[in-house]
């Protein structure tokens, strides 16, 4: 009797938990691109001081990128001899950040923004294909896959697959974070992709050994492959909660469906099959109409009983562009009209540039 008492009240705090998280989490992403808030213990500092001040209180904080950890990593010293990013070498960034934003009640979420991409604009893929190359995704030329400067690993791959889970196994095991993310990149790989000997092999398998179509648009050879990836984010957040099930799994995709026909991120069957905790999408626009009707668009993609896990990112900086005060204001109020009460802003630098919104509205929001 007593072990069902103690069970119902376990049951009872964690849905109090995530009523409180899914309707007060507003948050900001966190990166080593353009801006140096990561670079050492007092600029860590102020930035937690910063985000606490203005009501942030989720901090997504990348800890993959360009094919280095930003923190020492054993899985990344076995595989290819780097243990972190030289930047990043002369502390624990991920543990300081921890540190900093738990002493002020914030939550730190380890952000693996580089998901199944290996590079930016190194045609051979970087340092981890030049010593993995049967990693490569491949395309219908045979090519390694490239989109957007960005070159990419074989997501279908179970090897690389299984990487990508050591690295995201090692953060959980090793850290006191809050929760894990991964983005556009992951689990994703351009529908370009898919055409490796291991893909095409398990594609024949199940079609009587019919080779793929050579139009990666074809829509069931997108099914096929988002399919897989489906599995993958399955697995992924079944082995976070393995290992600790209070560590949060959120995702940050592309809008959708344009996130399946060109990444193969299939997000409404994630919230549809609970392999997420939170969906985020980055419903980036650069006006008004386009952001309410992409908003609205992607809401009809899940229930009315998934609502609460869809936060929408909002395009706060990126190069030299940030939205004029009207427009931020009016996505977030677009966001409450729809029943939406938190959003995630890309990224940090852009708060600079709207104190003035975040200290005087933004919390009356």
């Amino acid at each position: 009797m007593r072990r069902i008492t103690n069970y119902s009240i376990c049951c009872l705090m964690l849905s109090v938990f995530w009523v409180g998280f899914s309707q007060s989490q507003k948050g900001v992403w966190l990166t080593d691109v353009a801006s140096k808030a990561l670079d050492s213990r007092e600029n860590i500092k102020q930035t937690v001081q910063r985000c606490k001040s203005i009501g942030l209180d989720n901090i997504y904080v990348v800890v993959w990128n360009r094919g280095h950890t930003l923190y020492p990593s054993k899985v990344m010293q076995k595989y290819f001899g780097v243990e972190v990013m030289p930047r990043f070498s002369k502390f624990d960034m991920l543990q300081t950040l921890i540190e900093e934003a738990h002493a002020e009640g914030l939550h730190v979420h380890a952000w693996f923004e580089f998901g199944f991409s290996s590079s930016y604009q190194e045609a051979d893929g970087g340092h981890i294909l030049r010593k993995k190359p049967n990693w490569k995704a491949i395309d219908s030329e045979g090519q390694l896959v490239s989109k957007n400067g960005f070159q990419w690993m074989n997501a279908f791959d179970p090897e690389v697959q299984d990487f990508l889970l050591s690295l995201i196994t090692e953060v959980v095991e090793s850290y006191n974070i809050d929760g894990i993310q991964g983005d556009d990149r992951l689990p994703a790989n351009p529908s370009t992709g898919g055409y490796d000997a291991y893909t095409i092999s398990e594609y024949e398998k199940e079609h009587q050994g019919e080779s793929p179509p050579e139009n990666y648009r074809d829509a069931n050879w997108v099914n096929w492959r988002a399919s897989r990836l489906n599995l993958f984010a399955e697995k992924l957040y079944r082995t976070v909660k393995t290992l600790d099930s209070e560590v949060l799994v959120t995702m940050a995709p592309s809008i959708y469906p344009w996130s399946k026909g060109e990444y193969l991120q299939d997000w409404p069957t994630w919230v549809k099959n609970g392999w997420v905790d939170q969906i985020i999408p980055q419903v980036y626009r650069y006006d008004i109409a386009s952001y309410r009707s992409t908003l609205e668009a992607n809401l009809e993609s899940i229930t009315e009983n998934e609502k609460h896990l869809f936060v929408p990112g909002i395009l706060l900086q990126v190069d030299d562009y940030n939205p004029s005060k009207r427009f931020l204001k009016r996505m977030v109020q677009t966001n409450r009209d729809l029943g939406l009460t938190s959003e995630v802003f890309f990224f940090y630098e852009g708060l600079k540039k709207h104190t003035s919104f975040f200290t005087k509205t933004y919390s009356k929001m």
